[in-house]
């Protein structure tokens, strides 16, 4: 896969299985450090050890909207088994 085929998108397909691999563009490296950096806020914000059903809630709600994102700025995702 060649990044100038791909340019449109943010997220290619991973090669084997389904879903995204690593971003091929800096908004998709942008939208990766977000993810991870409101995270590691998750535990200040909600610590596991104070309010595990919180911290739990912030942290399906944060991957909900990564994958949603994933969704509408990267390849198309489908069962791959590698080759294709």
């Amino acid at each position: 896969m060649k990044i100038s085929e791909n340019a449109r998108y943010w997220f290619p397909a991973k090669r084997y299985g389904w879903g995204w691999g690593l971003p091929i563009a800096w908004e998709g490296w942008l939208v990766m450090l977000a993810y991870f950096g409101l995270l590691a806020l998750a535990f200040v914000v909600a610590p596991p050890r104070q309010s595990l059903s919180g911290f739990l809630a912030y942290v399906a709600l944060l991957t909900a909207l990564l994958v949603a994102i994933c969704w509408w700025k990267g390849e198309p995702p489908k069962w791959r088994r590698g080759g294709e």
